[in-house]
């Protein structure tokens, strides 16, 4: 680093003393201080000298555990030259703060590292809100200095993903480095500031037996959806905003072979595949000049040319799901997606909208026997009001009746009440209904598995 005057990088190291520094193991402190109007005075006060005694060009590029030591000695420098109240902790913490303002997402870094967090909401400067693993939303203790700080922040992500944030363009996906996807939208768009919202990647992978043990589903459930994956069927996930559509789509796609070429198509990489070979690709936005934009359907129909086995849409939202349906009926079994809907038959009526902006020409009653060939299973989750995600339906697609897409359920929830501490009283039922895809199962060796799954079979 650089300081600002007659050091060099290197005289400057000389100079300054070396400190034996202990690292809180927790956000604990730090969250503690957020709020404490002196330790916020003190920030600011350390802050402004020592971003007069930096160089902040050449801070940014610096490796982060460099920045944070030389940093950690620049803090207790400062604050013995100024006589400024610190112990030796709160040197690490304010140290800490600074190199996150600095090259980091400032205050909502701790909340990055905390894995409680689902997801980061900030409604302007002063109301950063969280939802925990228990599906609660709670409002935090984080802070900005100002709108100017968070709208810095919000720049430096977009910057980071080669994206542009400003008055001009107020408006922005983007992907943090760990793969937490974040929306930001600036003013004039909103009028609180700014606004982001992160939906952090998640660093355990979750499986369907996690899920289980969670309460989002029953193990005959899990079982019955590892058949389904095993036996190549084409799976439509189905949610509202949040329900954990693309954490079970994960979770299902762990069952597919790893002798299988997979390619993913997603506006922003979240899927997490454990399969050897596999294509992830992902769609770009227009650049300042508003050209080079690249959208899901091209990216599905460069697919098909890519010889896969199965191709995974990580959320198919628009025309894309006429080229969706075209290989899923010509040779793609096993494919995947998930959409946002409040029912199985509700994602049909979006799925078969979405056909219709990719193929007007088609008529309705062509474009529902498509979807009846194409998908053959729909599992429906939602976030319900305790805080939990639910498999709700497990629904096959078993034809058409005349111009109506038919459907049996294979398992559902039934909802019975409500617990003393608020959580929803209710079991996982499976219907009993053989199902249509059997003999596919017989063909890869897994009629007796199904059959128990579903109850038909007791097991040994």
């Amino acid at each position: 680093m650089a300081v600002k005057g007659s050091f060099g990088k290197h005289s400057f190291l000389a100079e300054t003393r070396s400190l034996v520094l202990v690292v809180p193991e927790d956000n604990s402190e730090r969250a503690a201080l957020a709020n404490d109007e002196n330790h916020l005075a003190i920030k600011e006060q350390v802050r402004s000298i020592l971003m007069a005694r930096i160089d902040p060009a050449i801070a940014a590029g610096m490796e982060r555990p460099e920045l944070l030591s030389e940093i950690r000695r620049l803090v207790n420098d400062i604050a013995d030259q100024n006589r400024v109240r610190l112990n030796e902790r709160e040197e690490i913490i304010l140290a800490d703060e600074l190199v996150d303002d600095m090259v980091g997402l400032g205050p909502l870094e701790p909340l990055l590292d905390d894995d409680t967090v689902n997801d980061i909401l900030v409604n302007g400067p002063n109301d950063v809100y969280v939802e925990r693993t228990n599906g609660k939303l709670e409002m935090t203790s984080v802070r900005f200095r100002d709108a100017a700080h968070l709208v810095n922040v919000a720049q430096r992500i977009a910057t980071a993903v080669g994206r542009r944030i400003d008055e001009a363009t107020p408006m922005v996906d983007a992907r943090l480095a760990d793969g937490s996807r974040v929306n930001i939208v600036l003013p004039p768009l909103v009028l609180n500031g700014g606004t982001i919202s992160i939906r952090k990647f998640a660093k355990r992978n979750i499986t369907l037996e996690h899920m289980a043990a969670r309460g989002n589903l029953s193990a005959p459930m899990a079982r019955f959806l590892d058949i389904a994956a095993q036996a190549r069927l084409n799976i439509l996930i189905s949610g509202g905003t949040g329900s954990g559509k693309t954490t079970l789509l994960n979770a299902v796609s762990r069952f597919i072979s790893r002798h299988e070429r997979i390619i993913t198509i997603e506006d922003a990489v979240e899927l997490r595949l454990q399969q050897p070979h596999v294509v992830q690709m992902e769609t770009r936005v227009a650049n300042v000049e508003g050209v080079g934009r690249i959208a899901q359907r091209e990216l599905l129909r460069n697919a098909l040319r890519m010889r896969p086995d199965r191709i995974i849409v990580g959320e198919v939202r628009g025309e894309e799901a006429f080229d969706m349906m075209q290989a899923m009926n010509t040779g793609h079994d096993g494919s995947m997606s998930t959409i946002h809907s409040n029912s199985p038959r509700d994602a049909l009526s979006r799925l078969e909208n979405m056909v219709l902006m990719g193929s007007v020409s088609l008529p309705l009653a062509a474009i529902r026997a498509q979807i009846a060939s194409a998908i053959n299973l729909v599992v429906h989750i939602e976030r319900m009001r305790d805080g939990i995600r639910r498999v709700q339906n497990i629904v096959e697609i078993v034809g058409m009746e005349g111009d109506v897409v038919t459907m049996q359920d294979v398992f559902a929830f039934h909802q019975q009440g409500e617990k003393r501490d608020g959580k929803l009283a209710g079991t996982f039922v499976s219907t009993g209904f053989r199902p249509h895809f059997i003999e596919r199962a017989a063909a890869y060796g897994l009629e007796r598995q199904l059959l128990e799954a579903i109850g038909i079979v007791a097991q040994a």
